[in-house]
């Protein structure tokens, strides 16, 4: 049976993408911690981080960087936080959250109904800032 994510992935969930390529997508979370949380989540079905290939690790990586650097210049947090913990879904997923203390990677603060008008803004703002970085 397909993950979430791999349904995402082919379309049968909607999703709001800030982007996508050939090896991977990276979409707002519907659930964020925080404002402008997004998962960078390979294409392939692969259940843990440590069995991606170091160049598929790698290019997840690139594009996270480059997230959290359109999140950082849009809603200047004081961090960007980085986290692959792995046990919400059963194929990899790097959560990019804007944060400003550690209390806001608490997934039991998750935002259950975040406003639907904000999130496509937020994903129309994050896709132009990645296309104005290089990053289409």
């Amino acid at each position: 049976m397909s993950t979430i994510f791999t349904r995402i992935i082919h379309g049968e969930i909607p999703a709001r993408f800030v982007y996508q390529d050939d090896h991977c997508v990276a979409f707002l979370d519907v659930r964020p911690l925080a404002r402008g949380h997004c998962l960078v989540v390979p294409r392939q079905e692969i259940d843990q981080w440590t069995e991606l290939s170091s160049t598929d690790a790698a290019h997840l990586t690139k594009v996270a960087h480059a997230i959290g650097n359109a999140q950082k210049q849009l809603l200047q947090p004081k961090r960007i936080g980085l986290m692959i913990a792995g046990f919400e879904v059963p194929h990899v997923h790097l959560h990019v959250v804007p944060i400003n203390s550690m209390a806001d990677l608490n997934f039991a603060l998750a935002d259950t109904s975040p406003d639907p008008q904000d999130l496509d803004a937020l994903c129309t703002q994050l896709t132009q800032a990645l296309g104005a970085a290089g990053l289409d």
